[in-house]
């Protein structure tokens, strides 16, 4: 049974090839994404006006979108950079600073939201923006960081 759909493949869409362009696609995606995540948060700070706390999550997110792709997959592996300070394993833990800063940044925001927003009777989209924010910015530097990679394209 675990062999009844081997054969069975789904015809390519040749308008839809976008295999020799995946850079480009990546890249745009990502821009896109964290464009919308910084338009949600300025939106929300020119209607209802947010403190600075608000603000430091997305900063935080912005640095581990940078921290996170400043660290190509070809680095990490050992394939292109061997010399340095701590070499393969400081750019590992580089990579883990990085994705550590966006983890946080959207575990802030979930407290924001939850304590500030979810538990008392108020407007709750400055919460709920704050949240999409941090979302949409590590959503960008997932697919701009893993979009690029060979092995999800071929």
């Amino acid at each position: 049974m675990a062999g009844c759909l081997d054969s069975f493949q789904l015809p390519r869409i040749e308008w839809f090839e976008i295999s020799e362009k995946r850079n480009a696609v990546a890249s745009i995606s990502a821009g896109v994404l964290f464009f919308l995540g910084w338009w949600i948060i300025i939106d929300v700070s020119a209607v209802h006006g947010l403190n600075l706390p608000f603000h430091i999550c997305g900063i935080f997110g912005t640095a581990s979108l940078l921290m996170i792709n400043a660290v190509s997959i070809s680095q990490i592996r050992g394939e292109a950079y061997t010399t340095g300070f701590l070499s393969q394993n400081g750019l590992r833990i580089w990579l883990f600073v990085g994705f550590v800063l966006g983890f946080s940044s959207i575990i802030a925001a979930t407290w924001f939201l939850i304590s500030n927003y979810l538990t008392q009777e108020v407007d709750k989209y400055p919460g709920v923006g704050l949240f999409l924010q941090n979302i949409l910015i590590f959503a960008s530097s997932l697919t701009f960081k893993f979009g690029r990679s060979e092995e999800l394209w071929s």
